[in-house]
């Protein structure tokens, strides 16, 4: 969990004076941890939108204009739900934070590593970023099983979404036998190494 949640940065205030009110059936504790659950992947899925907007633009190489066309359905997709996810806290009765100094003190990842960088190095990259994005999203999923089923089912929209995305980009680091290039790497810098021209 995010040090932005556990130090309750904003959140905590909430909690303490209370929301006014929250979505019929659900239980105003519950309510506060499916919005700290929902703040997370805001936060997550903003970067997210960023980094695929960075990466569309720094893109370089023979593989550019497919790359670089294939990355902004994803970037459209990603703000849309960075919208719905903030829309459901203001619906639970919490405020979204999406500021921009309340991204990056709330993070607990670094920016993204690749500036100008060939398309395949990228998307070798992008992989990591989307495995780290699409994992976590996951395990949302599981906490909210007892939670909010309503909002379980908004992320595992999102999710089957982001499954794809990352097949996507995949597609792009596998050979004929189902292996990938960025086999074993766990970080962008492995990745992209790996991926990218020699």
């Amino acid at each position: 969990m995010s040090p932005y949640v556990e130090e309750g940065y904003l959140m905590a205030a909430e909690r303490r004076a209370g929301a006014a009110f929250t979505v019929p059936g659900l239980e105003a504790e519950d309510a506060a941890t499916v919005a700290a659950i929902l703040q997370e992947r805001l936060v997550a899925l903003t970067d997210l939108s960023l980094t695929l907007k960075h990466v569309h633009w720094n893109v370089v190489g023979p593989h550019f204009i497919s790359v670089h066309q294939m990355l902004d359905p994803q970037v459209d997709a990603v703000r849309l739900m960075v919208d719905a996810t903030a829309e459901r806290i203001a619906t639970l009765g919490r405020s979204p934070v999406g500021t921009p100094g309340a991204l990056v003190r709330s993070r607990t990842w670094d920016d993204y590593s690749l500036g100008r960088a060939d398309a395949i190095a990228h998307l070798g990259a992008l992989d990591v970023v989307y495995a780290s994005i699409v994992a976590e999203h996951r395990q949302a999923i599981g906490k909210l099983e007892e939670l909010d089923l309503v909002t379980q089912d908004m992320l595992i929209g999102q999710s089957e979404q982001l499954e794809q995305f990352q097949w996507f980009v995949r597609a792009h680091l596998e050979n004929a036998s189902g292996a990938l290039a960025t086999e074993g790497a766990h970080t962008e810098r492995q990745a992209a190494a790996q991926a990218g021209p020699g």
